[in-house]
């Protein structure tokens, strides 16, 4: 017996990274499932983005039977070749952007997994297509919130969140709650690798220290970013534009298990939490099937292996990127871009041996005294503010460079 239902089509942006294979992962076992049970398949591959992973990307490709491809490196792409499975292949900065004003349809899931500010253009083209999004991607709300969810408003497409923080706290939200039922949210942070350091020792901390992450595998930026709790100020600036709260509502704690993902506590007092494992998983499961809960492929809890929970209050002179995310929030505009391109381009400094681990956030917080916020009307606002402070950071770590 099979469904009347059609597969959804869904194109993946960010396809070779963690969320992108995960989110392939997902695919493959809702459409073993509906195998299974005599269904046409949930979901179809119609377009892939990547950056230089061309293998992988083919590979995919390949397995998925997905005939258009975007690769973002030029000398990589060089290495796609010629095979019957790949149609159509967009090659450049611009080719997740391309792939999706090519291939997308009104009604189409976009996964939105490109890693930095790269993944704005094109997400904001799956939302002009009319295209539901489902956004892992942090830094598109974090720079170009005011014109993304403009967009998602006038387009009337649905905003699904994947980080798992933010999946926690639409799970929590879920029965029809309003923001202003809401007094606070709590978004919670492993501590990463440094969180029991000393903070004289993380001042020497090298790259493969930091790279250490103790609960989730990530990639190499967000990895960084979740040393620096960078990766909780962006949070914090996305869970402002997701669920219209303003800086006091939404707080941080560090939860070094990462099985309670979030906390929402209502006016009245009451806390709903979401706990799961730490596998990336079951957010992106929950996003691209909802509003339903289908059987999931992610680890499940054994509560028999718990003792406790433990948390902490995040120490902000170790981890001082918190403080920057509220002072973003409040000061709105294209501050948020520049807090984005300003890390963005610290990171790799980090990554690169130019820079002391913690001149990353001293570098965001130079970065923001420099350069004013301005108001933001379109994504030329947000690209000009982009831009404007990835030179301006440059400059800088090309002047202390260690």
């Amino acid at each position: 017996m099979t469904s009347d239902l059609a597969p959804r089509r869904i194109i993946v942006l960010g396809a070779t990274g963690s969320i992108g294979t995960n989110t392939l992962a997902v695919i493959r076992h809702l459409n073993v499932l509906a195998a299974n049970a005599g269904r046409a398949p949930r979901f179809v591959v119609v377009g892939l983005a990547g950056n230089s992973n061309v293998r992988l990307l083919k590979e995919q490709a390949s397995e998925f039977n997905v005939s258009h491809l975007a690769i973002a490196d030029e000398r990589a792409a060089s290495a796609v070749g010629t095979t019957s499975r790949v149609g159509v292949t967009f090659v450049g900065a611009d080719a997740a952007r391309k792939l999706v004003d090519e291939v997308a349809r009104p009604g189409d899931l976009v996964m939105g997994a490109m890693v930095g500010a790269a993944g704005i253009p094109a997400t904001l083209a799956a939302i002009e297509r009319g295209c539901d999004i489902a956004l892992a991607n942090k830094e598109t709300l974090v720079a170009a919130g005011d014109v993304v969810m403009a967009a998602v408003a006038r387009k009337g497409v649905r905003l699904l969140p994947v980080d798992s923080e933010h999946n926690a706290i639409f799970q929590c939200l879920e029965a029809g709650r309003s923001a202003a039922e809401v007094r606070r949210i709590v978004i919670t942070a492993s501590g990463g690798p440094f969180r029991s350091w000393p903070i004289e020792r993380i001042a020497s901390a090298t790259v493969r220290e930091a790279l250490h992450h103790p609960t989730w595998s990530m990639g190499p930026k967000v990895t960084i970013d979740s040393a620096s709790m960078m990766n909780k100020a962006l949070e914090i600036i996305e869970a402002h534009w997701l669920f219209g709260l303003s800086a006091d509502q939404i707080d941080a704690i560090v939860h070094p298990q990462s099985i309670v993902h979030s906390f929402v506590e209502f006016v009245d007092g009451s806390v709903i939490a979401q706990l799961s494992p730490p596998d990336m998983r079951t957010p992106i499961q929950h996003a691209l099937t909802w509003p339903e809960r289908t059987e999931g492929c992610s680890h499940r809890t054994d509560w028999s292996t718990f003792g406790a929970l433990q948390f902490e209050p995040v120490d902000h002179a170790r981890f001082p990127a918190i403080g920057l995310a509220w002072r973003v929030v409040r000061a709105g505009g294209t501050s948020g871009a520049t807090f984005n391109a300003a890390n963005e381009i610290a990171v790799e400094a980090f990554l690169r041996g130019e820079m002391h681990f913690p001149r990353i956030a001293e570098l965001v917080t130079d970065a923001l005294d420099a350069l004013p916020s301005r108001p933001v009307k379109s994504l030329i606002d947000v690209l000009a503010a982009d831009e404007e402070a990835r030179c301006w950071a440059r400059e800088r770590t090309r002047a202390v460079s260690v």
